[in-house]
């Protein structure tokens, strides 16, 4: 059975399709506690709530949550995330002043740089770990256990 509900009244009136959180939670491969742990710490927000006060989340809120979920294996922070995420909104406010998108792109270009160092910093871990794994076969082959 869908929980996709259509122009539920509220402030997610005209945001189109909307989701119960378990649907959400389902599609973005979360659970329904890490869903509601982002929305507490104010990673995103529902759109609104069913009659029943069950959450309900657009479009957008689904790909914040992916965002989110490409962030956590880098090992950004919930603050890193939270800024992050406010300076992608900040940059897709419309009618934005050229000087101001500016000098949200600089600050952009810093993050791009801070998950490249993450991601380095991850496949330097990758290759510690395939070593020893590597080092395993070595020594079960020795050892005759294969």
């Amino acid at each position: 059975m869908s929980t996709t509900r259509r122009n539920v009244s509220g402030s997610g009136a005209g945001r189109g399709d909307v989701h119960q959180i378990g649907e959400v939670a389902e599609q973005v491969g979360l659970s329904l506690r890490t869903v509601r742990y982002y929305e507490e710490a104010g990673l995103l927000a529902p759109v609104g709530r069913t009659v029943g006060g069950f959450r309900l989340y657009d479009r957008d809120a689904i790909e914040r949550l992916l965002l989110i979920r490409k962030m956590k294996p880098l090992g950004f922070t919930l603050e890193e995330m939270r800024a992050l995420l406010r300076l992608r909104d900040e940059l897709a406010t419309p009618g934005l002043a050229a000087e101001a998108r500016a000098r949200l792109r600089e600050r952009l270009a810093t993050w791009v740089t801070l998950a490249e160092q993450k991601l380095s910093s991850l496949r330097e871990q990758v290759d510690v770990a395939e070593a020893f794994v590597g080092g395993l076969h070595d020594d079960a082959e020795r050892s005759g256990a294969y």
